[in-house]
């Protein structure tokens, strides 16, 4: 099986989109057979049966496995096995929803098999590997471009918002958040948006990460941006723990505030959906959780562990599957306590194909479960400008943002 390779330089040094061959030009038959699917930008080549009916002779059915006659289309006839169709690919290089082997999930019975499990080792770091997938400029390029613009965005917040700098919510060295107010009087009874960074847990910092605060403040939102141990010093388990209790901290110092929402990018975006899953009672609040905001997010880690993003984190299967999001949510949906609070989880136009699907099934278990739950695919952007834009008031992102902060309960 053959996906999009990733997107290279020409010559001139501009990025250009290699995709897959399309349906065009595939020989018409009486019936369409497997045969025939797009695989890449080769087909495999017909079989007897094919070659019969196209030139209008009579086909003889041929034994299946079971001892019983297969069909005209290869597949067997009705009481017999069939035989299970290869993966199909779509335009973008992704796999297509189809027959598959299917396993348990606790409480919910049989779950097709997740389509990264039809993936080769190559693919799959490929897929999970976002800096392959940019547009407009080459990946060291965009990192530096990501490094740069998060900090510029951080000093010009520092220097023209009110704020509460390195204020800890945990006795731990990492444990700090920035707090950024609208006016010039830290007020209680505000809005406030937790902003929690990316980086596959094992970079990026809270010090380069206030990209949403210049728009948000404007409109009088508070914005906090949260600091958590990013591995090898901090474990999934920790970060988890440590952002469950920011939000405890944040609640409990400002109990007046007027809903509390969570904004996580990537990695924290991952984070903040793991929230959806936190025993507040343990910690003696319950939030006054509004909304989430959940950027370009990986809610299914078990792909991670196949991949060299894992090498820091030392993810098992089992650490995975303990903190995924996607597969604890098909199993307990559960909802949050406040009726009003709205899910939107959006993805870069330009994101890899399997973080389209991550998103998009995340979207789909939590309209299973009652949630009111919002998709949006940003145009135009891949996986870093979709949240560079959050530094502008008028980008899709911000506008779609604001409006759910102050939408009419």
């Amino acid at each position: 099986m053959q996906l999009m390779a990733p997107r290279k330089a020409c010559s001139s040094g501009s990025l250009r989109c290699h995709r897959p061959a399309a349906r065009r030009g595939f020989p018409r038959a009486p019936f369409l057979t497997p045969a025939h699917w797009p695989i890449g930008s080769r087909r495999r080549r017909p079989g007897a049966n094919q070659r019969a009916a196209a030139a209008g002779r009579e086909i003889r059915p041929q034994p299946s496995p079971g001892g019983r006659p297969r069909g005209p289309c290869g597949l067997a006839s009705p009481g017999g096995r069939a035989r299970t169709p290869p993966p199909r690919i779509n335009s973008r290089g992704g796999l297509l929803a189809g027959r598959s082997r299917t396993m348990e999930v606790p409480g919910r019975g049989p779950r097709a098999e997740a389509p990264w499990k039809r993936l080769s080792a190559e693919e799959l770091e490929n897929q999970y590997c976002p800096s392959r997938w940019v547009i407009r400029r080459g990946a060291e390029e965009t990192l530096k471009m990501y490094s740069h613009l998060g900090e510029k965005a951080t000093k010009k917040a520092r220097a023209t918002r009110k704020s509460l700098l390195h204020v800890p919510y945990g006795d731990g060295e990492g444990e700090k958040l920035d707090i950024y107010f609208p006016g010039e009087v830290a007020a209680e009874a505000l809005p406030f948006c937790l902003f929690l960074h990316g980086g596959y847990w094992q970079s990026g910092s809270k010090d380069m990460s206030a990209f949403m605060v210049d728009p948000l403040t404007a409109r009088g939102v508070a914005v906090v941006v949260v600091a958590y141990d990013i591995a090898p010093k901090g474990t999934l388990d920790q970060m988890i723990n440590q952002v469950t209790r920011s939000v405890v901290f944040v609640q409990k110092k400002y109990p007046c505030n007027e809903g509390l929402y969570l904004c996580g990018h990537s990695a924290g975006a991952h984070l903040a959906a793991m929230m959806l899953l936190a025993n507040w009672t343990k910690h003696g609040v319950t939030p006054n959780l509004k909304g989430f905001f959940l950027v370009s997010g990986i809610y299914d880690l078990e792909p991670i562990v196949h991949t060299t993003q894992n090498a820091p984190l030392l993810l098992t299967p089992e650490d995975a599957r303990r903190n995924s999001p996607q597969l604890l949510l098909e199993a307990a949906l559960t909802r949050p306590s406040g009726p009003a609070c709205h899910m939107l989880v959006t993805v870069g136009q330009h994101d890899s194909p399997e973080f389209h699907r991550q998103s998009r099934e995340f979207f789909q278990t939590l309209r299973r479960g009652g949630w009111d739950a919002s998709f949006e695919e940003i145009h135009n952007v891949d996986h870093f400008e979709i949240i560079w834009s959050l530094t502008q008031q008028d980008s899709a992102l911000t506008q779609t943002i604001l409006s759910t902060i102050f939408r009419e309960p």
